[in-house]
Parts: C-alpha cells; sequence; structure tokens
C-alpha cells in the first residue's frame, strides 16, 4: 500500500484527494517533503564541527534538551554544503525505525512553505542525484524527493549514530 493510500469502510483502498506537503529550500535546490516527516523549525545556530568527519555532517545541535545530528542534504548527495543568510534548521522525524534515533537535523536555507499535492503531480525529466527518489514540477519550481531512510542509512554507516 502506498503512503498516498487510505483504508476506507469495508476495506476498500482510495488514495485522498491531496496530501499537504513542505517545499523546503536548499542552497541548490527544493526539497519536497511530507508534512508529518518535519517534527520542527529552529533558528540556524552554527554547530560545533569535528575534525575528521564527512562534509554532509556538520556537527551537532541542541534541541530539546537533545543532541542532533546536523546534516547537509547537498553535500551529501554530491554537492557542498552551504550557510547562506537565512538559514534554518529543519528537525526531521527519524524513519529509520532505530530505537536510540528518532530525530536528525537537516540545514536548510529558509522558512519552507506548506502546499497541497494532488495525485496529479507531474514528474520532472531531470537527473537525479544520489539520494533522490524522484523529482516533480510544481509549476515554474521543481523539487526532489528525498531519500530520507538511506540518509539515515549514510548517518549510521558511518558510526555517528
Amino acid at each position: 500500500m502506498s503512503d498516498l493510500s487510505v483504508v476506507r469502510e469495508g476495506g476498500q483502498v482510495a488514495a485522498p484527494d491531496s496530501l499537504t506537503g513542505l517545499l523546503v529550500p536548499l542552497a541548490d535546490r527544493n526539497l519536497l517533503l511530507p508534512n508529518v516527516a518535519v517534527a520542527e523549525l529552529i533558528t540556524y545556530r552554527a554547530p560545533h564541527p569535528v575534525d575528521g568527519l564527512p562534509s554532509w555532517y556538520l556537527g551537532q545541535v541542541a534541541w530539546r534538551e537533545l543532541r542532533l545530528p546536523l546534516l547537509s542534504f547537498e553535500a551529501a548527495s554530491g554537492g557542498q554544503a552551504q550557510v547562506n543568510a537565512g538559514a534554518r534548521v529543519l528537525v526531521l522525524n527519524a524513519l529509520g525505525g532505530r530505537p536510540n534515533v528518532k530525530f536528525l537535523a537537516l540545514l536548510v536555507q529558509g522558512i519552507p512553505r506548506s502546499l497541497k499535492v494532488g495525485a496529479d503531480l507531474q514528474r520532472a525529466n531531470v537527473p537525479l542525484a544520489r539520494l533522490e527518489l524522484d523529482a516533480v514540477s510544481l509549476g515554474d519550481e521543481q523539487a526532489r524527493i528525498p531519500d530520507l531512510i538511506a540518509l539515515e542509512q549514510m548517518l549510521a554507516d558511518s558510526g555517528l549514530i
């Protein structure tokens, strides 16, 4: 059953008319995330960097009595980490099912925008980077669908969680 399907009374499976998503601005692209993947948007504070770690691991940030790994999606998918004016930290609900990892932090370049996404969403015919599952057209904008589970797995494979 897809994430967009729901079970109606009588056991029938149907897709809802729309889903609320967040258009998340990065330095070099937009990501489209389901609203439920996001726990909170917080002010960017420079993390404490640690030498010898991957370029996509920016350090740790404090959030609600926790220390979260702050990641750069751009660097993890083959680009460069950038901190521009207006940078923020998006706290994501971890999806990998690890009992010791409930949240991750992602560097973003502004405030995400809420939007309704319907079944008529059009695929964008663009090359995908590592950690991108798909790309979609949203009017005159494009957005990438990130593989958040693979991002979390990279973190685990590096021994950082």
